[in-house]
């Protein structure tokens, strides 16, 4: 079996699979990575990975292969550890800001969902990570389901399986270690300071903090490292009842899909006019199945997200809807320069958790009421744990994102009859989609462009979106430095 597939566009839902056909006495392809390529490094050159999320474990393997020690600093727990801090802020509404559903061992995709699907072919070799995630412990349906998908109840073991390979084989993994400096030379990053009082050095430094580490841009911009401005989108997350997403995608009864069927996604996109000019207003990370779950870094903010477990067997649907936001919505933070989105980002959200309470309460609001202007008298049950406050969404979201999103929602309720619903409702905000600030690096060498030995990386630095591409980005970030500095061609 090569690729599995399901096509639910005619009358009749079809799972298309694509299969490799060999003669009896030939021999079959071997898989493309084994842990034959790896090596004791217990004593190599040692180089400093910051941050734990994929693009940081891929490239402390990507170490271990071209002979490199992988210092790899994490400023949250690990994945056992990191339970108790979600367990807090569900329950007791209380966020430690270095570590919850963005921070600690694996990064955000450890706790929100596993998805594993990338749009972009380009970026590097798709099959070699999947592999390696198999040989930690994930299905090996990953290899051929067109939209992989480990799960958030799964994907921990093996985030912990990586972490204990890269240990023994003589790289080391640090948690509850914060950057708080950098030892910069010459224009040149000798290594990192950790917890305000510890000095760590190393032959390179990876930096693959994930989008939410704002601390880091506030550091680089103190320490005079490049960085720019970038958009991203921002929005909301909507949730169904997965039961009337099935019945819209899979065209069944209200008994329900057929048993060898997994609940039903859905991809939506549309072009809005706004004063004149088109806006895209799209669907973000849905998740069938799943769980809406709070993503906030810091107390006094209010961000939401979704998750999937492997099963999807939650009876409810979610997914981001946003609208991408640049340099003109961040004119009023304008005096910040490179940091205008990510205080745009942080007044959104700040806003949210006020109108909500002051608490980890999301603000929402039922569907056709926003379409339709009006404040929402009650609320839905929800799948999102620590509550819900009824509030008009245009109190929360700018105005131009706000109204694009009416128009979008309308525009999604014809091509999927039935999606737009009092039966659904809206939670703000969705505004970690991907980092409001670019650190810039040479396309050729993936350096930053004016710091030596210093090598942006992932979704931090505002190269990747998502498991698949940051770990793909991890590895080309070692290859590079290894061609450069340790003439590794």
């Amino acid at each position: 079996l090569a690729k599995r597939s399901i096509d639910a566009r005619g009358s009749q839902v079809l799972v298309n699979v694509a299969v490799d056909v060999f003669k009896l006495d030939e021999e079959i392809p071997q898989s493309i990575w084994s842990t034959d390529l790896l090596r004791d490094v217990s004593s190599a050159p040692e180089f400093i990975i910051v941050g734990a999320g994929p693009a940081g474990l891929f490239a402390a393997l990507k170490c271990i292969e071209l002979g490199l020690k992988p210092i790899v600093i994490e400023r949250g727990n690990d994945v056992r550890d990191r339970r108790r801090d979600l367990a807090s802020i569900n329950k007791d509404h209380i966020v430690n800001p270095e570590s919850n559903y963005c921070f600690g061992e694996g990064g955000a995709g450890t706790y929100s969902d596993g998805k594993l699907y990338t749009r972009s072919k380009k970026r590097g070799d798709v099959n070699r990570i999947l592999e390696i995630l198999v040989a930690h412990g994930a299905s090996d349906d990953i290899l051929v389901d067109a939209h992989p998908h480990i799960g958030t109840n799964k994907l921990p073991k093996i985030i912990q399986s990586i972490r204990e390979q890269i240990i023994d084989l003589g790289g080391e993994v640090r948690f509850n270690s914060k950057v708080t400096d950098f030892i910069l030379e010459n224009k040149t990053l000798k290594g990192v300071v950790l917890n305000e009082n510890e000095s760590l050095k190393g032959v390179g430094v990876l930096l693959a903090t994930g989008h939410s580490a704002r601390d880091i841009y506030f550091l680089c911009q103190q320490r005079g490292v490049k960085i720019e401005a970038k958009p991203f989108a921002l929005g909301v997350r909507v949730e169904h009842q997965q039961s009337l997403i099935d019945q819209i995608q899979y065209k069944c009864s209200a008994d329900g899909r057929d048993s060898y069927l997994p609940a039903a996604p859905y991809s939506l996109v549309s072009q809005i006019n706004y004063k004149g000019k088109d806006n895209g207003v799209f669907s973000f990370c849905m998740c069938p199945g799943g769980f809406i779950v709070p993503s906030a870094t810091a107390n006094g903010e209010v961000v939401v997200n979704g998750m999937s477990p492997s099963k999807r067997d939650s009876k409810y649907s979610n997914s981001g809807i946003v609208v991408s936001v640049d340099e003109a919505d961040f004119r009023k933070f304008k005096d910040k320069k490179e940091l205008a989105g990510l205080f745009y980002q942080m007044d959104i959200e700040q806003k949210a958790c006020q109108m909500a309470g002051g608490t980890q309460n999301a603000p929402a609001q039922r569907l056709y009421d926003f379409v339709n202007k009006k404040t929402s008298n009650s609320l839905l049950d929800c799948s999102y744990q620590p509550g819900l406050s009824s509030v008009s969404m245009d109190e929360v979201v700018p105005e131009r994102v706000a109204t694009i999103l009416r128009q979008g929602f309308k525009s999604f309720g014809g091509k999927l009859k039935g999606y737009l619903t009092n039966e659904a409702q809206i939670l703000g905000v969705e505004s970690r989609t991907s980092s409001p600030v670019r650190i810039p690096r040479n396309r050729e060498t993936f350096e930053h462009v004016e710091i030596e030995r210093l090598f942006p990386c992932g979704e931090g630095a505002g190269y990747a979106g998502g498991i698949m591409s940051a770990a793909i980005d991890g590895e080309k970030c070692i290859e590079a430095f290894s061609f450069k500095y340790l003439s590794l061609k």
